[in-house]
């Protein structure tokens, strides 16, 4: 795909999202939107970019990942209070964290089994349960 065509494309998926097609949200999406499950941190994102020559500010990346993840292309996964990852995969899955990595891998939805959930607030529900398995 030449370059005019995937700008078209980054801007049909962000339109669909209801997201402005900038110049650097169409960028960043083109970055992570490849077809490949990724988790990425505002740094990764800063990396990816300076690497394709493309010019963005720590700012923008992180307004962009989290416009992403409130429009639903991305998922947030908190590791702990300093440390977040956007996720490009938004099926149910869980996560193993490789803590002196720095990086999270994908555990298959339906490998790990949670029973024994304590009753819920009366007039809540389970929205989702997330596993992190640190290691």
């Amino acid at each position: 795909m030449n370059t005019q065509d995937h700008n078209l494309n980054m801007s049909r998926i962000l339109t669909e999202y209801n997201i402005r097609p900038t110049t650097i949200r169409k960028n960043i999406a083109g970055l992570l939107f490849d077809g490949t499950d990724r988790h990425v941190s505002v740094d990764d994102v800063i990396e990816m970019a300076h690497a394709a020559n493309v010019k963005t500010s720590v700012a923008s990346v992180y307004n962009t990942l989290n416009r992403f993840a409130l429009a639903g292309l991305l998922r947030r996964v908190s590791v702990d209070l300093g440390r977040m990852f956007f996720d490009t995969n938004l099926s149910e899955h869980h996560h193993f964290y490789y803590e002196n990595e720095g990086r999270l891998e994908d555990i298959p939805h339906g490998l790990i089994k949670v029973s024994g959930l304590p009753k819920l607030p009366k007039g809540r529900a389970v929205k989702s349960i997330n596993v992190m398995v640190w290691l």
